[in-house]
């Protein structure tokens, strides 16, 4: 049986995981379980699962959480120090699915194992991608990329051709106002940004989707998980969702990965790999008509793909760390009606251009960058209302 942690279980991604894991009870033996404050769902899912472990980032939720598991052999922990434990505690493959720049460390915990990480923490990259890939180096570790877009050229990128290979393309769904004009913006609410027309997902990354920062992100994690230039890379959008990303070589030839919108395909192809595994989500039927369409970005309505692009220019681990922790603050600050929707661009903008981007040689280092960069951003936020 493959021994098979999840740390961020109780997220979409986690819970897709979990949906896949219990389809085939025979083949996986859950080690450990991690969550941010959603303990109820937590304990259930240990007990489901009979996990050995259950580990609750909110410390003041251990008691609850032991009450929970009272009568079971799962073991209960809380803390952020606990899920970076948890994450290593011996295991085949990790899920490591932990939303934001708060999955760095445990991401790195679960590569040191030197066994096979499933990446869904675009973050791990975006924020520390030099320390990560080398410790992927170092230990001997398979990174098996979750996110549908890099999933999608994992499978079509042949590195035995890595010369042959001119270009990756990211495909973008444009999200729920991808034909709305800037001047629109304003008004959008967290309810209309959060209702995905094509993918079901997380409140954070469905508004990073509405700004396109979450390919703006996805940008800087291919950089990293491929080797490839920031001119090797374009987007384009894809309204449809059923291109998930495609690899261009140079003889003309380009590989794409389809599929219906559905995280359970991306994760099932890393849980089996190197082998394939029956899905529990929804496949792809041709018995209906189906229409392909792809259009270029507009950077005025979507600047958050140029800010990217910027920021691999400077070639600093903490320029991208200011730019992700920045977009962090600016979404919270959206979803808790502090800001608008259309003031989320301009603050990390103003945070990348008022911060002073350092030239960093260790994680901590990075993680001071990181707290100094939501320091500047809650200070434009507050400004700017």
């Amino acid at each position: 049986m493959k021994k098979v942690s999840i740390l961020g279980s109780t997220g979409s991604v986690g819970r897709n995981t979990i949906d896949l894991v219990a389809s085939q009870p025979d083949k996986f033996k859950v080690i450990a379980l991690t969550a941010n404050t959603n303990v109820k769902l937590l304990a259930e899912q240990a007990r489901v699962l009979n996990a050995e472990h259950a580990v609750i980032a909110d410390e003041s939720l251990y008691s609850e959480l032991k009450q929970a598991l009272a009568g079971t052999q799962i073991r209960a922990a809380a803390g952020h120090q606990a899920v970076v434990d948890a994450a290593g505690i011996p295991a085949d493959w990790i899920m490591a699915a932990i939303v934001g720049a708060a999955g760095v460390s445990s991401t790195l915990r679960a590569i040191e194992q030197g066994t096979a990480v499933a990446l869904a923490n675009k973050e791990s990259l975006v924020c520390a991608g030099p320390f990560m890939m080398a410790a992927v180096e170092k230990h001997g570790t398979t990174l098996l990329p979750v996110d549908s877009e890099h999933n999608a050229i994992f499978q079509v990128f042949n590195p035995l051709q890595r010369a042959g290979i001119k270009r990756l393309i990211l495909t973008a769904s444009g999200g729920p106002f991808l034909r709305k004009q800037r001047a629109e913006l304003s008004a959008i609410t967290p309810e209309q940004a959060v209702r995905h027309p094509t993918w079901a997902m997380g409140r954070k990354i469905s508004v990073d989707s509405a700004t396109m920062m979450n390919k703006s992100l996805e940008v800087i994690e291919a950089h990293y998980l491929f080797n490839v230039k920031n001119e090797e890379i374009d987007v384009v959008i894809h309204p449809q969702s059923i291109v998930h990303s495609m690899v261009e070589y140079i003889d003309g030839s380009i590989l794409s990965q389809m599929g219906a919108a559905d995280m359970r395909t991306p994760i099932a192809n890393a849980l089996a790999w190197p082998d394939r595994m029956q899905t529990t989500g929804n496949a792809l039927s041709f018995e209906n008509q189906i229409n392909l369409s792809f259009e270029q970005i507009d950077i005025i309505r979507f600047p958050a793909v140029k800010m990217a692009r910027d920021v691999l220019r400077a070639h600093s681990p903490a320029a991208s760390t200011v730019f992700n922790a920045a977009n962090e603050a600016a979404v919270a600050a959206f979803l808790a009606r502090r800001l608008k929707f259309s003031e989320i661009e301009s603050v990390v903008e103003e945070t990348l251009q008022t911060a002073n981007i350092p030239s960093v040689s260790s994680l901590e280092a990075i993680f001071q960058t990181d707290t100094d960069a939501r320091r500047i951003a809650e200070t434009v936020i507050s400004r700017v209302n």
